[in-house]
Order: C-alpha cells, then sequence, then structure tokens
C-alpha cells in the first residue's frame, strides 16, 4: 500500500517540537477509497540557561554528555561527564584536505588555539553504544552551536528528551558546575594567541601606568631620566 508522509515543525518558549503525519491508503468503502492517518509526537527539544541544566541534572537525572572537541574538553568538563566529540580532529592526508589544514593553521589555529576538524561519522552510533532512546541527556558545548546540532542528529535517531544550554558553557557562571580542569568551563574556549596578547596587553599596560604616575609625581627626576636618553 503506498502513503506520504508529511512533517510540521513548531518552536515555542525555546522548545521545537515536530509532528509526525503519516497516512496510508487503505481499502474502499462503498466504492471509494479511503485513508488511514497516524499522528505521532517525533521528538522536543528543550534550550535551557544554565541554571535550568543545573536543576535539570540534580533534580530530573539528566546525564551531561559534552560534544565539544578533545582539546576544549580537556581544559575543562562537567565532573562525572560523558564525552562524545561532534566533530574530531582531521587528520586526513588528500591534497585538499592537507592545503586546508596548513591555511587554517597558520589563521584560526594560530589566534584561536581551535584544532582543524571534521564531523565525526561515529557521533551517533557512539552515543548509542552509551545511552538508550528513553535516556535524558543534556546535551552541552562551548557556545550552543554544536549542542543544537547533535540534537538534531540524535531526535532523527528516535531520542526523545535531549536538552541544550542556550549559548553554551560560555554563558555558565564561575561555580555553577563541578568541573573539571585547568581553566573555568566558561574559558574552555580561549586558547592561542589571542590569550597571550591579552596578558601583553596587561603588561604593557601597567607600564604605562608607572611611567605616567612617575612622571606626575617626579617631574625632576623624570627630565634628568629623558636628558640621559641618546638623541635620535
Amino acid at each position: 500500500m503506498a502513503g506520504t508522509c508529511s512533517i510540521l515543525s513548531f518552536k515555542s518558549n525555546f522548545r521545537t517540537s515536530w509532528l509526525v503525519f503519516d497516512t496510508h491508503r487503505g481499502g474502499n468503502m462503498s466504492g471509494k477509497p479511503f485513508k488511514r492517518k497516524h499522528l505521532a509526537v517525533r521528538a522536543e527539544v528543550n534550550f535551557v540557561n544554565a541554571e535550568e541544566a543545573k536543576n535539570l541534572i540534580a533534580v530530573e537525572g539528566y546525564a551531561v554528555l559534552d560534544v565539544r572537541d578533545r582539546t576544549q574538553f580537556e581544559r575543562a568538563h562537567i565532573k562525572s561527564c560523558y564525552h562524545v566529540p561532534l566533530f574530531i580532529e582531521n587528520q586526513d592526508n588528500d591534497f585538499g584536505t592537507i592545503i586546508k589544514r596548513q591555511l587554517h593553521n597558520n589563521f584560526a589555529g594560530l589566534l584561536f588555539g581551535l584544532p582543524f576538524t571534521k564531523l565525526n561519522p561515529e557521533f551517533v552510533q557512539s552515543v548509542k553504544s552509551q545511552f538508550s532512546p528513553q535516556s535524558k541527556i543534556l546535551l552541552v558545548c562551548q557556545e550552543g552551536l554544536r549542542s543544537a546540532v547533535a540534537a538534531n542528529k540524535l531526535e532523527q535517531a528516535g531520542y526523545g528528551n535531549i536538552a541544550c544550554i542556550t549559548s553554551g558553557l560560555q554563558s555558565a557562571k564561575p561555580g555553577t558546575f563541578d568541573s573539571v580542569g585547568s581553566t573555568e568551563l566558561q574559558n574552555a574556549g580561549k586558547a592561542g594567541l589571542v590569550t597571550i596578547q591579552g596578558k601583553i596587553s596587561a603588561v604593557l599596560g601597567t607600564v604605562l601606568i608607572c611611567a605616567f604616575l612617575f612622571i606626575t609625581f617626579f617631574p625632576d627626576q623624570a627630565e634628568k631620566l629623558f636628558q640621559l636618553a641618546p638623541a635620535s
């Protein structure tokens, strides 16, 4: 029997739901064909802030699944969480990938400490090996984008109790979650030259302030120092 399937998407209060209408052709009634319709709720993704996410873990028993790459996860992650990266380091050696990796490492990789990655082809299968479709899962990433993509993949795989932190771990205040790592959760995405640049700027700013105060309160000594400086 032939059939059709229609999907409608609704969004409200940061929740996304999909209604699936499955229509099958039936037999004949009074010489006229009739149709059977089935209505089912496919999935719902719950978008919450960091405080609400903390409540989901403590009260409702949600398990935390971190989908960030390995480097960010190692810098800081929520204690006792699971880790299945949505993107993995791309170590392919075809000519096109080598060129892209070199460009990435000289710009985004150098400035921000971001690894050159590709979509993890085993992501859904790895999640299935650790969680049943009925599991309550809180997906977390650094900015909230990867967790939203991961939620879409998992709901298509039949997971119906998925939550994500809006804006990711970078929006979490220090102390919101018990964490493990060398830095705070909200800073785990910061690396590369941008972090060094911040430290250099702080040092230069301190030196300039000290020089200004010295000239202001000890003008005679400052003038003598300027006289000792070689003329250009």
